[in-house]
């Protein structure tokens, strides 16, 4: 009984994107209840990614509230796209390490030394078809530095970013064009920034906002 009520559960929380042969027709009825209570907790989305975009990096800020995650999750099965995610590698742990896992985790070990990028990049270069998505806050505190690890790798790849923010004040998802890194970071970063400064998060007073734009600064990182 455990093991089916923990399988629905995994099903549910995927929206459809770990192809069990024994329950494919299920996944078109799970993208239907995720899109019912979007819908009716007034939320929408705005934008889209290409179909022929095999590989990108996305960005999402502000990040302030655990809700987040699961305005990701409904958006990400709504949109039927199969983006994973990098944590922090305490939610990996028991008890949950499995389903996060399941749902397309990586685990992140922020206090590490290696370069995550370059892991990163061995991720990418082994499918044919992939994404990410990281917030590169980094936290759900109040912060005015801007991990730069995305952007590196973006660059080593040659591959565009997608900026999406999840505005609380109008619930939508706001999904903007990809885009090529020019190489010229700060110019790049400060573009980044002036879309998420027009973005409300949950708790607004965490997140970006026009005042702080000339005051915020990137770590120049390897790290994620």
């Amino acid at each position: 009984m455990l093991g089916s009520c923990s399988t629905w559960l995994k099903l549910l929380l995927s929206g459809g994107f770990h192809h069990w042969p024994g329950n494919a027709y299920l996944y078109p009825v799970f993208r239907l209840i995720y899109k019912f209570f979007f819908r009716l907790a007034g939320w929408k989305i705005s934008g889209s990614i290409p179909d022929d975009l095999k590989k990108y990096v996305m960005i999402v800020a502000p990040h302030t509230s655990n809700w987040d995650f699961m305005v990701g999750l409904a958006a990400r099965s709504i949109l039927k796209i199969d983006t994973k995610y990098l944590g922090k590698k305490e939610l990996f742990r028991f008890p949950f390490g499995g389903l996060f896992r399941y749902l397309g985790g990586y685990p992140v070990d922020r206090a590490r030394s290696t370069n995550m990028v370059d892991e990163v990049v061995k991720i990418y270069d082994s499918h044919n078809r992939f994404s990410i998505c990281i917030a590169p806050e980094g936290t759900r505190e109040k912060t005015e530095k801007f991990k730069t690890g995305f952007y590196y790798i973006a660059a080593k790849l040659n591959i565009p970013v997608v900026m999406v923010g999840f505005d609380y004040a109008d619930k939508e998802v706001r999904i903007r064009e990809p885009f090529d890194v020019s190489g010229e970071i700060e110019k790049d970063m400060l573009h980044i920034l002036e879309f998420f400064s027009t973005v409300k998060g949950k708790y607004p007073e965490k997140g970006i906002h026009p005042g702080y734009l000339e005051n915020i600064s990137f770590t120049h990182s390897l790290k994620l």
